[in-house]
């Protein structure tokens, strides 16, 4: 392998990483850490949009709503499937879906909530930085699927 291949190969890995620990971050609810993760600054504006949100840029508005999110889901686990890496330059795109577990505040006997599963694509673009790679956009769309309420109003051929 040449050194070349060995870079790139370095750089895959450390994005894989980075994208990682920005799934992981949300899962432990742990905002600190989820904030380094994204680009520092106003210099290259980040933005963000989550299922059914309207976009959200600059480090406050995004920051603000993974607060939201974290304040208001009680429990959440990402299954990350159909994980791709491409890379120009000092960018990294990564596309994935999420295959999401969530549930909502606890009932009144103090158990949580009812579990909902939900998948997402995403898409989550990278900046390398002297600190490592950074996320700069995070784009998720639900992925929606037919009802069974819709296959029995179809009238047969």
């Amino acid at each position: 392998m040449s050194d070349d291949q060995e870079q790139v190969a370095a750089d895959i890995a450390a994005v894989e990483q980075a994208n990682t620990a920005f799934y992981e971050a949300m899962e432990r609810g742990d905002l600190d850490t989820l904030s380094g993760l994204w680009l520092p600054g106003e210099s290259l504006t980040i933005s963000c949009v989550h299922p059914g949100w309207p976009v959200l840029s600059g480090r406050g508005e995004v920051l603000r709503s993974y607060a939201l999110i974290m304040a208001n889901t009680e429990y959440i686990q990402f299954f990350l499937t159909d994980v791709g890496v491409s890379m120009t330059g000092n960018t990294a795109l990564v596309t994935c879906t999420e295959n999401i577990l969530s549930g909502g505040p606890a009932e009144d006997g103090g158990e949580l909530g009812p579990l909902v599963g939900q998948l997402v694509v995403a898409t989550n673009v990278f900046r390398r930085t002297e600190d490592g790679w950074k996320l700069w956009s995070h784009h998720g769309s639900p992925v929606l699927t037919e009802s069974e309420d819709e296959d029995e109003d179809e009238s047969p051929s």
